[in-house]
């Protein structure tokens, strides 16, 4: 008995002192994602990404906002959705506590509003996607504020209203098929 006293004295605490003392955490730890609303364009992208399904993104009843929502209940810390948003609104902290007393409390929501058609007025994207989209083309292109303009109308008109107007840069596209012969 007295060898095994020894043994552990001589190799020390094997375990650490968590609920009193910090845990170090690797730097590459992934705790919960921290979420900017402000940043975030709605586009969608951590939706589609997100294995577990622990982000949603779901159209209001009124179709005028659509509701951004992660349930950290599902969330499984994959990182997927930090690595396709493109604002990086979304990130994944080193926070890991996360025990809550009711459910509800597991649930982060943002809520965006909805763009409508300058043709028909149906909804049918989020504003803030297609500023940012606008924005990114402006200081690529250099363009001026008309053709700015030009282009938020192109942007502010759903695909039907394009198609019936000529606004599809696609319907100005010949993609036909041109074969020509020659004679032997």
């Amino acid at each position: 008995m007295l060898k095994l006293i020894k043994k552990v004295l001589k190799t020390g605490t094997a375990t650490v002192g968590y609920p009193f003392e910090p845990l170090d955490l690797a730097p590459n730890f992934r705790g919960k994602p921290q979420y900017t609303a402000q940043q975030c364009i709605a586009c969608g992208a951590c939706a589609n990404a997100c294995p577990s399904n622990a982000l949603t993104m779901s159209t209001a009843e009124d179709g005028e906002t659509i509701r951004w929502q992660l349930f950290l209940g599902r969330c499984i810390f994959c990182a997927r959705c930090e690595e396709v948003c493109p604002t990086t609104a979304i990130k994944l902290s080193q926070e890991f506590e996360l025990a809550v007393w009711r459910k509800e409390d597991l649930y982060e929501t943002a809520d965006f509003p909805v763009c409508h058609c300058r043709e028909c007025g149906k909804p049918y994207a989020v504003q803030k996607e297609i500023d940012f989209a606008l924005s990114l083309l402006q200081e690529s292109a250099a363009l001026s504020d008309r053709q700015i303009s030009d282009r938020r109308v192109q942007y502010e008109t759903c695909p039907t209203c394009k198609k019936m107007h000529g606004l599809s840069s696609s319907d100005r596209i010949d993609i036909g098929r041109h074969m020509t012969t020659e004679a032997r």
